[in-house]
């Protein structure tokens, strides 16, 4: 079977232990991770590259602080594997203040699958980040989620519309937006580089 030189990489974007804090409210989507795990699957039975980021938090409160040791660890359904990558933030942007943008290039991967949590935070920071230094941005919309939110004025919105808000300012401007199910039946032509 004929291998892309340069297959797109795999985005695991903060699957971690300390979204399960219900301080965190509701969660829109629970069958990501699980969505995530078919595409980790995929990947690692092709050997393409996997990489991973987490979440460092400064900000003490947090359930993703950096000395909470349950909070940074990653749930189990899609631990990393001893050989894939780890890039460890402390902002929204798995670009900033890493070496993912470096690793990419060396790699000459000019294409990424994005997952992960959550939709409205690093999952987007990184899709509009990917885009705008241009690779080829795909989001995962059935394989990541959004909490609700409580805007300025008070104002409560749903996890539901905040995911379906935040993958439609994505789409076409920064990323193409994909199901799980879309790019499990697209892989051959990935392979191909019609995709």
């Amino acid at each position: 079977m004929k291998t892309l030189v340069n297959p797109p990489a795999l985005l695991v974007l903060d699957v971690q232990m300390g979204f399960n804090d219900p301080s965190w409210g509701r969660r829109n989507n629970p069958n990501a991770e699980e969505n995530i795990l078919k595409l980790l699957t995929e990947w690692r039975t092709r050997g393409w590259e996997v990489i991973y980021s987490q979440h460092l938090s400064l900000l003490p409160k947090s359930p993703l602080h950096y000395q909470n040791k349950q909070g940074i660890e990653f749930k189990e359904i899609i631990k990393p594997l001893p050989q894939e990558m780890i890039f460890q933030k402390n902002v929204n942007s798995a670009f900033i203040g890493t070496k993912l943008e470096t690793y990419l290039r060396d790699q000459q991967t000019t294409s990424v699958i994005i997952t992960g949590l959550t939709t409205h935070h690093c999952v987007s920071t990184t899709t509009r980040m990917s885009g705008n230094l241009g690779f080829k941005t795909f989001l995962v919309e059935d394989a990541t989620a959004a909490f609700g939110i409580t805007d300025h004025n008070g104002t409560i919105f749903l996890p539901e519309e905040v995911h379906k808000h935040e993958i439609a300012t994505l789409h076409k401007e920064f990323a193409t937006i994909v199901k799980t199910e879309e790019v499990l039946e697209q892989v051959l032509r990935f392979e191909t580089g019609l995709y």
